[in-house]
């Protein structure tokens, strides 16, 4: 299954082959539409002069030249300097943690809690995007170490419209945007 998480052909085939620039889109997504934090990874890869993301290039990029490479007009984010820095981290991590190799996160993981427990313990991840993410891996990368599903909570939940982990077309888009208006208004409607 192809990735549509951007929206966007080119960007989507970097998802697509480059689980770091998966990753990156997912630490990305936040105050930013899903479809630009998803496309970021791309244009980012693009500003560096390559075709996909290196952890060890990442994390041993100058940090102001990768804050104006982040600032550079359109920004990559919201937070183009706060973004860079949480981008770099998290390549140092997969550097210093995995070799600068992202799949080993996931690839001799026993479970799905330890998939969860590796994700959240990333720079930039809570449990909520570790929840995400390890449902965006089992529901589209083919990702599904026994317990997946019960370690992504309510987003590995079969054929739910929660979050990015279910978004496979533009319908699947609307229905998860449907579904976080739905939550956010009834959390104001809870206060």
């Amino acid at each position: 299954m192809s990735l549509t998480l951007a929206q966007d052909p080119a960007a989507d085939a970097l998802l697509d082959k480059d689980p770091l620039a998966l990753l990156t889109g997912m630490l990305l997504d936040q105050q930013v539409p899903m479809e630009r934090a998803f496309a970021a990874p791309a244009e980012l890869a693009r500003r560096l002069g390559t075709d996909h993301l290196d952890a060890r290039e990442i994390a041993e990029h100058d940090p102001d030249a990768l804050v104006a490479l982040f600032s550079a007009t359109p920004a990559l984010h919201r937070y183009p300097k706060s973004m860079a820095a949480r981008v770099q981290a998290l390549a140092a991590a997969i550097v210093e943690r995995y070799d600068g190799d992202v799949t080993g996160i996931w690839s001799d993981v026993a479970d799905g809690k330890e998939l969860f427990r590796r994700l959240a313990a990333l720079p930039g991840f809570g449990t909520q995007k570790a929840q995400i993410f390890t449902a965006l891996l089992g529901k589209q990368r083919g990702v599904t170490p026994a317990g997946w599903r019960e370690a992504a909570g309510n987003y590995g939940e079969e054929g739910a419209r929660r979050s990015v982990a279910d978004v496979v077309d533009q319908a699947s888009l609307e229905q998860v945007r449907d579904f976080k208006q739905k939550a956010k208004a009834a959390a104001r409607a809870a206060t």
